[in-house]
């Protein structure tokens, strides 16, 4: 690799580290809340930011979709929240998956875990590719089917994801909040143990496989993997340019086969491929109507 593309490679991480360190200040901006060891109770917390964002987190300014949908779903009146579904809609039709690339703190994390350097773990594609699957099942079970269906002694239900699996909440306000408050760790027993243990996993597992979270477990991923393929923000590949030397494939976190279907439902719009291309083959647009139909398959 020459130099300009070696500084072209460091521009382009830096700047993503940029925004992904931005919005998750943004979102997480109460420093009050980790001063006092409280969650923000403010008007904010009315509106779903459009990615996973703890609402038990000290600083978070908003409610995080997921956990919306399944306090909804779990209510009394077992209702859905067609106000939630129709802001993942739209976030999802304007940007796909690009929020999960640049906005999701995380996203961040793991992309700063994945950086600690040992050897990585190249997934079997075969296998792959069915583990992917497994966020759209806790997509349907846990955060739809689960919350509506099982109730418990009040007549509601769980937020089932949110208390058995979300790493991102442990991490974001499970932990905080416990060592914040003296009398919670009191009562942190065996369901925070196994949450912890999750996380644990999650996080050393991000280690070895990058994004492993995003890849394979996260619910919100999988409703904006529906709409990659046709979002208004689309990565493009040049048939002309592509010299086929695999560089965007070796870079890519999500294992996406980038010149054979660079707008799968896996890609987080991330732009290290775009970045790490000699010849320029790669670009990203908003309402590009001159994409590559091959490119879409």
């Amino acid at each position: 690799m020459s130099r300009m593309h070696r500084d072209r490679v460091k521009r382009n991480g830096r700047f993503r580290l940029i925004l992904q360190l931005c919005a998750a200040a943004l979102l997480n901006g109460y420093a009050a809340g980790f001063a006092k060891g409280k969650i923000f109770t403010g008007k904010t917390k009315l509106f779903c930011v459009p990615v996973l964002n703890c609402y038990s987190c000290p600083g978070a300014l908003g409610a995080c979709p997921i956990g919306a949908m399944q306090a909804v779903a779990g209510g009394k009146e077992r209702s859905f929240s067609f106000y939630v579904l129709g802001v993942l809609m739209l976030f999802g039709t304007l940007f796909g998956r690009l929020l999960c690339g640049v906005i999701c703190p995380f996203g961040l994390i793991q992309d700063l875990i994945s950086k600690i350097p040992l050897r990585k773990i190249t997934v079997p594609v075969k296998a792959d590719h069915v583990l992917r699957y497994l966020k759209c099942v806790i997509l349907a079970l846990m955060v739809v089917i689960l919350p509506a269906a099982v109730t418990g002694p009040l007549g509601t239900g769980d937020p089932w994801f949110c208390k058995y699996l979300c790493p991102a909440g442990t991490l974001e306000g499970g932990i905080p909040l416990v060592l914040l408050n003296p009398p919670l760790r009191k009562l942190a027993g065996a369901l925070f143990s196994w949450k912890f243990a999750v996380m644990l996993a999650v996080l050393i597992g991000a280690v070895k496989i990058p994004r492993l979270f995003c890849r394979y477990l996260c619910p919100l991923g999988a409703f904006y993997a529906l709409f990659n393929r046709f979002a208004c923000y689309q990565m493009h590949v040049s048939k002309e340019r592509c010299i086929g030397c695999g560089k965007c494939d070796a870079v890519c976190p999500m294992a996406v086969s980038v010149t054979e279907q660079i707008n799968c439902c896996e890609c987080i719009r991330c732009g290290k491929c775009k970045a790490v291309c000699p010849t320029d083959a790669i670009s990203a647009s908003f309402l590009n109507t001159t994409r590559e139909k091959s490119n879409q398959s």
